[in-house]
């Protein structure tokens, strides 16, 4: 999705819901809208130079914890 507009980032965005049902889809993004339709988020940080760490979000999960 790097190379799309906000317009067709939202086409894309809308394709991908659309076939989630009966297709898992694993994308490579830095782009929040695109982040926003997950369910689940996976990312790699490097706290201290040379070491690198697997992060997880469960979307459905943190939305439930900023609501209380």
């Amino acid at each position: 999705d790097a190379p799309l507009d906000d317009a067709n980032v939202g086409r894309f965005c809308e394709l991908v819901k659309e076939m989630s049902d009966a297709v898992q889809f694993i994308f490579i993004t830095h782009n929040k809208v695109t982040m926003a339709i997950s369910n689940q988020l996976l990312g790699v940080t490097m706290s201290e130079p040379g070491v690198s760490r697997l992060v997880s979000v469960d979307v459905e999960e943190a939305a439930q914890m900023v609501a209380l």
